[in-house]
């Protein structure tokens, strides 16, 4: 299944959201990676102006946002769904690393519809609404300071499953900017390089071939790292030709 179908069966669910900004903000989220599924459960408030202007340029995931009363209502045609959790419950699914459980929803979503699921900013999902899942993931963020804004959390887990839907090598947006890469020197270019450079190296009096070092060997490591290409080989010829060029005042020594 192409990577986009398999985002387009991931359901973002967010239980009892209590800010309408977090809800903006989340399906900015979700539409920078690629989903548009979010459904709200029993919001304190929304639709709303404030969740409108932090959802620049999503707002039409606000739009087609479902809004339900239960949890159970939002997963309802779910074959697989993901809570995520700050702790490890006594009842309810092992938390999991954010990558591998990741990997995990997207393999059912070949089967079906999935869903990640959200809990309150304040007091994140009760023990009821985990059990209804099938796994539980955790973000691991600093055990000094683990407060993650909703909005940060969605954004997170919708990035991890861009990434594993792509097989990690999501394509990149099209800027309109022309590569800088050109065509790579050949042998013949980069030997000519090395006798000019050589050559004027000399000519200043900053190589003396009598004691040769280990000077050029350094250079040719250097520049092999670079993986010179024909038009930066110009480049560089075209410097040490302009040293040897007369000035106004007479030929450079």
């Amino acid at each position: 299944m192409k990577p986009e179908a398999l985002l387009s069966r991931i359901r973002v669910v967010l239980c009892r959201p209590s800010h309408p900004g977090n809800i903006g903000a989340a399906a900015r989220a979700m539409k920078t990676m690629g989903l548009h599924d979010l459904c709200l459960v029993a919001p304190r408030q929304f639709p709303d102006a404030e969740a409108t202007a932090r959802a620049t340029g999503a707002v039409d995931v606000l739009e087609r946002a479902q809004q339900v009363d239960s949890l159970a209502e939002a997963l309802q045609a779910s074959v697989f769904s993901v809570a995520l959790s700050a702790r490890q419950r006594d009842l309810g699914p092992r938390l999991g690393a954010p990558r591998a459980v990741v990997a995990e929803l997207l393999a059912c979503a070949a089967n079906g519809p999935v869903a990640l699921v959200f809990g309150n900013e304040s007091s994140g999902l009760a023990n009821e609404e985990i059990m209804q899942c099938q796994a539980a993931v955790t973000i691991p963020t600093n055990p000094e300071f683990s407060s993650l804004n909703l909005g940060a959390a969605v954004q997170l887990l919708c990035y991890e499953c861009r990434m594993t839907a792509f097989a990690g090598a999501a394509p990149l947006p099209d800027a309109g900017v022309t590569p800088l890469g050109g065509e790579p020197a050949s042998h013949a270019e980069i030997e000519g390089f090395y006798t000019h450079l050589t050559q004027i190296m000399q000519d200043t009096g900053f190589y003396n071939p009598q004691q040769p070092g280990r000077l050029l060997a350094k250079l040719r490591r250097l520049f092999g790292r670079a993986g010179l290409e024909r038009d930066e080989v110009n480049i560089l010829r075209g410097i040490l030709s302009a040293t040897q060029k007369p000035t106004r005042h007479g030929r450079q020594d």
